[in-house]
């Protein structure tokens, strides 16, 4: 009997924030490890469907470098980096394509559905219902010269109309990082961005980015130092004095850029631990870092 009052007592701390995010829009972008684990991408799939079946409207937008180098590797393709960045060319696009928007998009959305969700793979087949737009990224070397990184891009445009009408149906949008360009021209694109553009465009009350870390630390080796809430200008401060460091940095720099443009709250959380989205979103404490854009 008490381990039944318990299971109550936790729905019952669930039920004001399944109150308070019923109907508002939740991007969650996955990627990394957790693509690679079965277990935790299981157990997130199943949060996704949780969400969805309570009334909040996520969206899925997911990455697959891992998939990607595995058949690069497999096609004998040596990946090719210039000043530190991939670049794609047309063989490598392919294999992207067939891959990240082919293989893992539809398997993300039919696992969705055997969890008893509804989930619509949004890639180039078939019919081509893609609801990312963009251009070539352009970036600059030390003396300012273009660099040629081949077929990436950066989103200019999201078809918000497509994605509001599935959410207000119930079903979970599954969005591959590849976007198309005013002529057809299919590119790669980063995960992290492209779930930044999707969050901005629809007016999303949260994006999740699903980390190999539990958030961010006053100090990174400890674990237990998570930072539950920060702000704006917290974040700048840790930054600044070097406890932000290296690839957390322009994680961080997205989400204070995306607060900026309609995005409510931000949270980074370790997609490895089992239910993390649940226990975020619909615990009073939540197991990772929720930026904001002011101190509560």
């Amino acid at each position: 009997m008490q381990d039944a009052i318990q299971k109550a007592d936790v729905l019952i701390e669930a039920m004001g924030w399944i109150r308070q995010f019923r109907d508002k829009i939740t991007v969650i972008k996955l990627g990394g490890s957790v693509m690679e684990d079965p277990d935790a991408l299981r157990h997130l799939l199943v949060d996704i469907v949780f969400m969805e079946t309570v009334g909040m409207k996520p969206i899925v937008v997911h990455g697959g470098g891992a998939a990607i180098s595995r058949a690069m590797a497999e096609a004998k393709i040596e990946p090719r980096f210039i000043h530190g960045r991939r670049y794609t060319d047309e063989a490598t696009l392919a294999i992207v394509e067939r891959v990240l928007a082919g293989e893992i998009n539809e398997s993300l959305a039919e696992s969705i559905e055997e969890f008893g969700g509804r989930a619509m793979p949004l890639n180039f087949s078939g019919q081509n219902n893609n609801v990312l737009f963009g251009e070539r990224l352009e970036i600059l070397d030390e003396e300012g010269k273009p660099i040629d990184l081949g077929y990436v891009g950066t989103v200019t445009q999201v078809d918000r109309e497509t994605l509001d009408n599935l959410t207000y149906a119930g079903q979970v949008p599954v969005i591959p990082s590849m976007c198309e360009t005013a002529s057809g021209e299919r590119l790669n694109v980063n995960a992290d961005t492209a779930a930044t553009a999707v969050a901005q465009a629809v007016g999303a009350e949260k994006l999740i980015f699903l980390s190999d870390v539990n958030g961010v630390r006053r100090d990174k080796e400890d674990p237990d130092s998570l930072i539950h809430t920060l702000s704006a200008d917290e974040a700048q401060e840790l930054i600044a004095d070097g406890r932000i460091e290296s690839g957390m940095i322009p994680k961080v720099q997205a989400c204070l850029e995306t607060l900026t443009k309609g995005v409510g709250k931000i949270h980074i959380i370790d997609g490895r631990l089992r239910h993390s989205l649940l226990l975020e979103i619909y615990t009073n404490r939540g197991v990772g870092t929720e930026i904001i854009a002011e101190p509560i």
